[in-house]
């Protein structure tokens, strides 16, 4: 039976660099896909999630387990994305490939999927993440953190220092725009639930 991250936390604070080691195995991708899905560049992304681990391990030591540890490293990777857009400039881009590999395609599918639907269900995550790109950082994050990474309204809150209205406001209107923006681009009939 696989260890709880709370386990692997208490022995990397003992000084067990494979626990910790299986933190991070755990937790890449998560935290790469959040970076991505803010920040919108894959080297940038990738430089995002090291550094995150890289600052949880510092602060390890540090960690008091008020909060879950996915929450902690999902606090650092949002800080450290803010201080990049900050840094940069720039605004999230949302990277889409030009044409669709459908060898890479494939191994996304599931038996009974065809590579018409397949391919659908590609532009569709191409036309969701264009309208995202142009959505406030604000809402975008409370998306990102509510639909693609699962948070309760109230862990949002807490990761974005924010009243649970304030989240609650943000998400609505962030996904009103999405699907207003996804209609126009006729993409909205998949999406609209």
């Amino acid at each position: 039976m696989p260890s709880t991250d709370e386990e692997l936390v208490a022995r990397s604070q003992g000084g067990d660099l494979d626990s910790f080691n299986q933190l991070v195995l755990r937790w890449e991708r998560p935290i790469y896909a959040l970076a991505y899905r803010v920040i919108g560049r894959e080297e940038e992304a990738r430089d995002v999630a090291q550094e995150t681990f890289l600052r949880a391990f510092r602060a390890l030591k540090g960690f008091k387990g008020q909060a879950k540890f996915s929450s902690w490293l999902y606090r650092i990777t949002l800080n450290l994305c803010r201080d990049w857009m900050r840094r940069e400039r720039r605004t999230p881009v949302a990277q889409a490939p030009d044409g669709v590999d459908i060898i890479e395609l494939a191994g996304e599918s599931t038996p009974s999927e065809s590579i018409e639907a397949l391919v659908s269900r590609h532009e569709l995550g191409r036309a969701v993440a264009k309208a995202m790109s142009q959505l406030p950082e604000e809402q975008r994050t409370a998306i990102i953190l509510k639909e693609y990474h699962g948070l309760t309204f109230q862990e949002i809150a807490d990761q974005l220092d924010c009243p649970l209205s304030t989240v609650k406001t943000r998400l609505y209107q962030g996904l009103t725009v999405l699907r207003k923006q996804l209609r126009e681009a006729g993409a909205a009939s998949t999406f609209d639930k």
